[in-house]
């Protein structure tokens, strides 16, 4: 295995570059420094070409149109320093309250205006071998940056196997008590964009999920998905799903209480052959069906984005989980680093 290295581009005078990991099955993903994002991952399928399954642009400049600002869809980027939604953009630790960025209504969105998205990272180290391939990207968090206190530093490596499983990796120190939650933001379509993402087949391992209030933030809530549209534990086109809920999912569906790497989704669609799935350390899954994803946005070869054209699994901490009492690891504290794992498996 061998990772390749260019320049993807220069923003705001930085040299942007762009990382390319690939397999002995010709699977490979492309990550740039700004966002630590996925721009690109293509995968096999029953024809025995490749797939490209992910949002995301070939040139820089993608990232930056009119369009893609306007609709901000995040499309592959890693999102925090908490990702979702903080209600009201506060929260209080040890009995002080803190007011973050809002850029959401009159919520917190995924880390605020300029967030982990928007903020350029460095490669600090790379790693192949006849196993994987890896790279890890590091980003340095100023006390008070975007209304979070504490100095953080973040680390997301992301490794591809010989067996097409894409893991990324979080680990974070803070020199203060703070709230940190991150993910990575890519959405999937494993038709290879040549429909929408209605004939897959979806398959979520939750009994309940989190009730958004009116400004669509969870305030502790929890519902059963038993008896619902919602319950896909048994696998559910997800068209079935569209039919029922007019702006399809948003939700934050929530796992067994074990904080160890477990199966928790899968989706597969019979065109391609191409199957997911997802295995989290996270207490709970964001899944988003692309309702509001702009039309007008597509990837320079003409691969079409836009409603219900891809979906997004976000596996993070409780969304507005500093404010929810009992949500698990909401805090991070200098005595214990912030870990996550999710693995993206594609058979």
């Amino acid at each position: 295995m061998m990772i390749k290295q260019q320049l993807f581009g220069v923003h705001e005078g930085n040299e942007v570059h762009q990382y390319q990991l690939e397999n002995k099955n010709g699977m490979n993903v492309k990550i740039m420094t700004l966002g630590a994002t996925i721009t690109s991952l293509k995968v096999p399928n029953n024809k025995g070409g490749l797939t490209q399954v992910a949002c995301g642009f070939d040139q820089l400049e993608g990232y930056f149109s009119d369009a893609y600002k306007a609709n901000a869809p995040y499309f592959g980027c890693t999102v925090g320093r908490f990702a979702s939604r903080i209600k009201d953009g506060k929260f209080a630790v040890d009995g002080v309250e803190y007011t973050l960025a809002t850029n959401d209504g009159s919520n917190h969105l995924h880390g605020g205006i300029k967030g982990l998205d928007k903020q350029l990272w460095s490669c600090v180290n790379e790693l192949s071998s006849e196993v994987a391939d890896s790279v890890t990207f590091q980003r340095k968090s100023a006390d008070m940056e975007e209304g979070f206190p504490g100095n953080v530093t973040i680390e997301v490596t992301f490794t591809l196997s010989q067996e097409n499983n894409l893991e990324i990796s979080y680990h974070a120190t803070t020199d203060k008590t703070t709230p940190i939650s991150l993910t990575n933001h890519t959405y999937f379509n494993l038709s290879g964009f040549k429909e929408t993402v209605g004939g897959h087949t979806a398959k979520i391992l939750a009994d309940k999920f989190l009730k958004a209030d009116p400004t669509n933030v969870p305030v502790g809530e929890i519902e059963e998905v038993g008896g619902t549209i919602l319950d896909l534990k048994g696998g559910k086109k997800l068209a079935d799903v569209f039919d029922v809920l007019e702006t399809g999912c948003e939700h934050y569906f929530l796992f067994d209480e074990k904080d160890t790497l477990r199966n928790v989704a899968s989706f597969a669609n019979e065109a391609t052959g191409i199957s997911l799935e997802i295995a989290t350390t996270e207490p709970g899954m964001l899944f988003y069906t692309g309702y509001f994803t702009s039309d007008e946005l597509k990837r320079e070869n003409g691969d079409q984005f836009g409603r219900y054209k891809a979906f997004c699994c976000e596996t993070h901490r409780y969304p507005n989980g500093p404010n929810i009492e009992g949500a698990p690891k909401s805090l991070t504290t200098p005595q214990e680093p912030y870990t996550s794992t999710t693995v993206y498996s594609f058979k």
